[in-house]
C-alpha cells in the first residue's frame, strides 16, 4: 500500500497528518522551524500534493515529505554558522 496524506491540520505545538491507511502521525512543530515561527495563517497554506506523497507551503518555502514523517525526519536544511 502506497501511503499518503488526506489531510493535515497544525495547532500551536503539533502537525497532524491523516494518512490514507486510517492512522494519524503527530509530529512537534520544533521539527519544521519555519512552521514553528509560522503565523497560524501561513501554517493553514498547506497544499498535499497530487500524489499525497508531500507537503507543501508555497509562502514558508517549506516541503515535506511523508516518507520522513514516517521516519522520524524533521528539518534536513543544511544551516551554515554566521561569521561573527
Amino acid at each position: 500500500m502506497n501511503i499518503s496524506a488526506k489531510s493535515v491540520r497544525l495547532d500551536d505545538v503539533t502537525m497532524w497528518v491523516e494518512l490514507n491507511d486510517g492512522r494519524t502521525v503527530g509530529v512537534p512543530l520544533a521539527w519544521f522551524p519555519r512552521l514553528l515561527h509560522a503565523a497560524p495563517t501561513e501554517r493553514e497554506q498547506c497544499r498535499i500534493g497530487a500524489t499525497g506523497q508531500g507537503l507543501h507551503w508555497e509562502r514558508l518555502n517549506e516541503d515535506i515529505s511523508v516518507e520522513g514523517l514516517l521516519a522520524g525526519r524533521g528539518d534536513m536544511t543544511v544551516r551554515h554558522p554566521v561569521a561573527a
